[in-house]
């Protein structure tokens, strides 16, 4: 009978105090290997002891059964963890309330909490690793009070503890950053430096490292007096990720340097002159003119993916502009397009979304552009053709790539093929041994070599066996070879590889525990190249605060492979192509349709809960979203804090799976969620101009409405694609989409919806320079929002239709109307509008002749789209910043600003916006007398306007190319 078995209930029904904890899961945590046939009764017993002790002590907490398992109710302060957690929370609100000195004290009583390390002493390695990152999250609040205290000017005071903390916690750079900032601070510049030396000392011996960046930097910023450093700015938040006072600034437009490259595999083998061969063809030699290209091809499980990744880290150094990758998905059913691609890496590469072009040649050429002058690594995934990646392709010599397929790809001039074999006797040992452990392999020589010829040498298959005899030091290698050789004739119907594959696959999963067989198959559901660990919760409909220790079973077993770290602390996690198509058989053999379909809505409704808390988060509210009534499941508050500290950051990075999960609705016939992720996600394709993913979720969603007969969800789908017709600028298209939303949501008397489709129609009509029908639409839109209280929606509305009012001379109204809408906007806290209501209101104060007030506010609000990296407003600020000058006369200031924006647009090769920006300085040129550079700027913005079909502006071009030749006879 397990030691501990009641301390082991109890810890865990007070960490999931308030939510039932199921019995398999309790059966888990006390018997990993397999449960007596009494374990059900014994854990009946422990629980019936608990309720006792509860009662003697008179402790106001009670276990109540609740299917599938049991629950601990108790008072809101009862558990210290919740109680910090709750004061972690208050602190994050404190310090976004400008109220830094209360956070501080909120978050050290939030530490004062801790009597010690969390479940020490608990007999149960899931327990321990979650206390362990408990630990971790006392530690960050500490760091974070320290850090807001250090904003606040209490150096003096608080060396001394943080000194304490340093020699307790001697290898966490954050806390050493801080004692030298402390220090610097007080005027101990030697003393300073003195702790960044023991600390590399430190690093060296122990770990063979160098400190991070982080703290190079600081050492570097405290030898140089940089005056920075003696700023006292209030701290950033959340607590657990807030930068550290040297953190270096975000890189300038046009200088990111990607790294998107996967995990090295740590226990990698490989033909050390296979990968020199490939080495050597991707770097070159001096007089190289061609591209570096290495085509690695294979079977499956030969490990092709795992090569290119472990040859991109090995030549990171080389290529110091940065590393791409990309997953094409070649063996799946729909591989990534090169369009889609082209557009993933153009964002990566710092071009913003708006600006990207629709035609795959022409994303082709400004990739090429970019890359011509860098030297950068480009891993190409699981290729499916070669027409597939040859749009992905540089056209320089200075980068590389690497591409993984199952065929040869015979067509790719000039590439270095190299074609994986299975692995020979002493590579396949020398991976057992890295697995299992060498001594292991050494007591059972016989046995090891027997075992790497059963699985034939091929990689997958031996991780595989490897990592479940890793998993289980007790079995002898003997064993495993017998079992593996009963299994393998079990499934002599296969072929050679795939029966070896299949055998190791079988052996493993037959020997899980009930519940991890079971999230293996669900997790087979999850369509995304990357998977949160959270959605292991939601296809089990478990709710505990970490969702990773669930699936980390699997990973221990090589069934799942952890790709990356979220900022949460949890991991990613994705299925080898070989591994995810024997859990789908294992779903259709032992779960109903219906119990998939449960599994689907729960994680499909979890991806729907969290875009619609990012969105509200954005927003500063639930609003400007039509909403369905497909079920959200709903993760657990603190784990959606931590995960959407910055939300649009989060949708972006979800973005894959977030569209597959619109997909996905759609196959299984889930319209009203689909139509309502769809909707939702535009917060993110409107930010980051992914029209092309608006396009596609929504078209499918479309599709999935009007079969399912939907009238509602088809309305809402087309005035979001209207929306996006508006916004790519294709107005007949965006008119008949609303119109038709607008009919129907009349039908069917949904205001929310008319009010949305108004707005939009109302923006059409102002282009169009029918500004009478366009205020008529405003006015009723904006009832439409008063009645169903959408305060950001009429917001919106009164910020349109100000310039309107201010095209029209009425610069009072539009300055009304613009106060009240910047009113809502910080109300709520939705920065975007509120930059979009300013810049608006600094041109009617240009217009009003209010230059130094229009300098202010522009200004204003450029030092808002800087600090949210939005590089297309900052070139629309400095062009209005401009106008501002060059209106009060300041021609030198007009200039610089002018040119500045040219800059901007150029960089980010937005061609026709820079255009724009040389027509106006070239009007700048010629009103001070400068008519032969005025006519250059003037030539070359006239040559891009009828390119791109801008007639409008190509009339404008030609009325300041007639008055330059007035200008020019006049002088004559």
């Amino acid at each position: 009978m397990p030691p501990g078995r009641q301390e082991i209930i109890l810890a865990c029904l007070l960490i999931e105090a308030g939510r039932v904890v199921g019995t398999d899961r309790l059966l888990d945590l006390i018997w990993p290997e397999e449960p007596p046939d009494t374990a059900r009764t014994q854990i009946q017993i422990c629980i019936s002891r608990l309720r006792k002790s509860f009662t003697e002590a008179r402790v106001a907490a009670t276990v109540v059964s609740r299917a599938p398992g049991y629950l601990l109710r108790t008072g809101e302060d009862a558990v210290d963890l919740h109680l910090f957690h709750r004061q972690v929370a208050a602190s994050r609100v404190l310090v976004k309330e400008g109220r830094a000195a209360e956070a501080a004290e909120s978050l050290r009583g939030a530490v004062s909490l801790w009597r010690g390390p969390c479940l020490d002493g608990i007999p149960s390695d899931v327990l321990r690793v979650w206390g362990q990152r408990l630990d971790e999250d006392r530690l960050t609040a500490v760091e974070t009070y320290l850090e807001l205290e250090l904003s606040l000017g209490r150096c003096h005071e608080m060396v001394g503890e943080v000194r304490r903390l340093v020699d307790e916690y001697p290898l966490r750079e954050r806390l050493r950053g801080q004692l030298m900032l402390a220090l610097y601070r007080s005027g101990r510049q030697a003393e300073a430096l003195d702790v960044y030396r023991a600390g590399r000392r430190l690093l060296a011996d122990e770990l063979g490292l160098a400190p991070g960046e982080e703290l190079r930097q600081l050492e570097n910023a405290i030898l140089a007096g940089d005056p920075a450093l003696l700023s006292a700015a209030p701290a950033g938040y959340p607590p657990e990720r807030a930068a550290p006072p040297m953190a270096a600034p975000p890189p300038a437009y046009g200088d990111e340097k990607p790294h998107q490259l996967p995990a090295d595999t740590a226990d990698f083998v490989a033909d050390e002159a296979v990968l020199r061969t490939a080495e050597a063809a991707l770097l070159g030699g001096d007089g190289q003119r061609a591209l570096g290209l290495v085509v690695i091809a294979g079977k499956p499980g030969i490990g092709k993916s795992a090569m290119a990744t472990h040859i991109a880290h090995r030549l990171g150094e080389r290529f110091p502009d940065g590393q791409l990758y990309g997953d094409l998905r070649g063996a799946g059913p729909e591989p990534v397009s090169a369009k889609d691609m082209l557009g993933r890496f153009l964002r990566a590469l710092g071009i913003p979304g708006p600006v990207i072009p629709d035609d795959t040649d022409e994303r082709a050429e400004m990739y090429r552009t970019l890359l011509a002058a860098r030297r950068m690594l480009v891993v190409l995934d699981d290729a499916a053709s070669e027409r597939q990646i040859a749009p992905l392709l540089p056209g320089s010599s200075s980068c590389a790539v690497v591409v993984t397929s199952r065929s040869r790809l015979a067509a790719l001039p000039g590439a270095q093929r190299v074609e994986l074999d299975v692995f020979d006797e002493e590579q396949s040992l020398d991976l057992l041994g890295r697995v299992v452990g060498a001594g292991r392999v050494a007591r059972e020589p016989e046995a090891a070599a027997a075992l790497v010829r059963t699985v034939g040498g091929l990689p997958l298959a031996l991780r595989i066996v490897a990592a479940r005899l890793a998993a289980r030091p007790h079995w002898t290698l003997a064993s495993m070879v017998h079992r593996l050789a009963n299994e393998r004739h079990r499934l002599d119907e296969l072929a050679h590889g795939e029966m070896t594959i299949r055998a190791s696959l079988s052996l493993t999963h037959d020997g899980l525990s009930r519940t991890d067989r079971r999230l293996l198959r669900l997790f087979s559901l999850a369509e995304g190249p990357a998977v949160p660990g959270w959605v292991a919760g939601a296809l089990l409909d478990d709710h505990r605060p970490f969702p990773s220790d669930l699936v980390e079973p699997l990973v221990d077993v090589q069934m799942l492979d952890a790709v990356a770290v979220e900022r949460t602390g949890e991991f990613r996690y994705r299925f080898h192509e070989v591994i995810r198509l024997f859990a789908r058989e294992q779903l259709t053999l032992h779960d109903s349709p219906a119990v998939q379909l449960a599994a689907t809505e729960r994680m499909l409704g979890g991806w729907l809960a969290l875009a619609e808390q990012a969105h509200a988060r954005i927003y500063g509210g639930d609003y400007t979203v039509l909403r369905g009534s497909g079920r959200r499941w709903q993760l657990p508050a603190g784990y959606v804090d931590d995960l959407l500290t910055d939300p649009i950051e989060w949708l972006d990075t979800e973005h894959a799976n977030l569209c597959l999960a619109v997909e996905q609705a759609a196959q299984a016939g889930l319209d009203e969620l689909c139509w309502d992720l769809a909707t939702t996600l535009v917060t993110l394709f409107e930010a980051r101009g992914y029209f092309d993913l608006w396009e596609r979720t929504h078209q499918r969603a479309l599709e999935a409405t009007r079969e399912a007969g939907n009238r509602r969800g088809v309305a809402a789908v087309l005035a979001s694609l209207g929306t996006m017709h508006l916004s790519r600028q294709h107005p007949e298209e965006a008119r008949r989409a609303l119109t038709a939303s607008l009919e129907i949501f009349d039908e069917l008397g949904e205001v929310h919806g008319l009010a949305l489709c108004r707005r939009d129609l109302a923006l059409l009509d102002r282009q169009a320079g029918e500004d009478d029908r366009a205020l008529v639409r405003y006015e009723q839109a904006a009832r439409d929002f008063d009645r169903v209280g959408d305060v950001v929606g009429r917001a919106t509305v009164l910020t349109q239709s100000a310039h309107i009012w201010m095209r029209r001379g009425h610069s009072a109204v539009a300055q009304a109307q613009l106060e009240e809408a910047l009113d809502v906007f910080r109300s709520v806290g939705y920065a975007q509008g509120e930059a979009r209501a300013l810049r608006r209101a600094g041109q009617v104060q240009l217009q009003m002749g209010e230059h130094a007030e229009a300098e202010r506010t522009l200004t204003g609000v450029l030092d808002m789209v800087r600090h949210g990296r939005d590089i297309i407003g900052e070139g629309h600020l400095l062009r209005n910043l401009g106008e501002v000058h060059a209106a009060a006369g300041r021609h030198a200031q007009a200039r610089d600003a002018f040119e500045r924006a040219l800059t901007v647009r150029e960089q980010i090769m937005d061609h026709g916006g820079a255009a724009l920006v040389r027509l106006d300085l070239a009007r700048l040129l010629a009103r001070v007398g400068e008519p032969v550079p005025a006519r250059e700027l003037l030539d070359q913005a006239a040559e891009t306007f009828r390119a791109r079909g801008m007639w409008h502006e190509t009339r404008e071009a030609e009325v300041l190319a007639d008055e330059l030749v007035a200008l020019g006879s006049a002088a004559s």
